[in-house]
């Protein structure tokens, strides 16, 4: 769908603005910490741990810091934290449908966090149920874009493996597949000598909502008070931004 895309917010330009750096490190850390202690310390037997590493690297974490959050989760050196997932649903301006996915060892802390931000910037909570059914878990994989990488090329490297759409989303393709077979897809570019940024199962918006430039501030707002929070892992929203929109935002920026 040419023109708007559900893809193609500012969060990977936000994601590059330092005082935001030490937040996702954050994130990313308790992401291997997690995969090591559900799955292993081992990234070749462990594919989930795998691709949280990768994403790290690619956002620059240290080796270093890494290794210790496998360990950590691991077992293999003390000091993990008893992670658990919590899913708050809500709804943000314009009636934008949220997710806010937290990882956390404080129950309580993270539900007050989450709260307030809503109830703070034009959004309310929602009843368990009342939002997740307009998302579905979807196997994404983001590949950047570089000389030589197309839709085309990158379709005909992953077709066989599962992936069911290659959308263009400006600086980045990213590729849908099954939930199971997210790894699988990730395998066929690797083996195609493509590469990727991110490979994990998110939760993607049946139905969107699509926002002017007004909406879309007060979304952000919202999504960057959240993303405050220690907590607070990922945001899914079902907002599209037109590419007139999007110009507009970075404008802003």
């Amino acid at each position: 769908m040419s023109g708007h895309s559900k893809w193609a917010t500012t969060k990977h330009k936000k994601a590059a603005i330092d005082a935001k750096r030490g937040k996702l490190f954050a994130r990313l850390i308790k992401n291997i910490e997690v995969a090591a202690r559900t799955g292993g310390g081992d990234p070749a037997g462990n594919p989930t741990l795998y691709d949280a590493i990768q994403k790290a690297k690619k956002n620059s974490v240290p080796a270093d810091n890494i290794d210790r959050a496998v360990k950590r989760g691991s077992g293999a050196e003390a000091g993990g934290a008893n992670y658990e997932t919590i899913m708050y649903e809500g709804y943000g301006p314009s009636g934008v449908a949220f997710l806010v996915e937290c990882l956390t060892d404080n129950r309580n802390r993270a539900a007050s966090d989450v709260r307030l931000g809503f109830t703070r910037h034009g959004g309310s909570l929602a009843d368990p149920g009342s939002v997740s059914y307009l998302f579905s878990r979807r196997g994404v994989v983001e590949v950047p874009a570089a000389d030589g990488v197309d839709e085309e090329s990158i379709m005909m490297a992953v077709l066989d493996a599962g992936a069911e759409e290659v959308e263009d989303a400006g600086e980045l393709f990213v590729i849908e597949s099954d939930p199971k077979d997210v790894v699988a897809v990730r395998s066929a570019l690797q083996d195609a000598g493509i590469d990727y940024d991110s490979a994990e199962v998110q939760f993607v918006a049946s139905t969107e909502v699509e926002l002017d430039l007004e909406g879309a501030l007060k979304v952000n707002k919202l999504i960057d008070v959240l993303e405050d929070s220690d907590d607070v892992q990922n945001i899914y929203t079902n907002m599209s931004l037109s590419d007139e929109v999007r110009a507009q935002l970075e404008e802003q920026e």
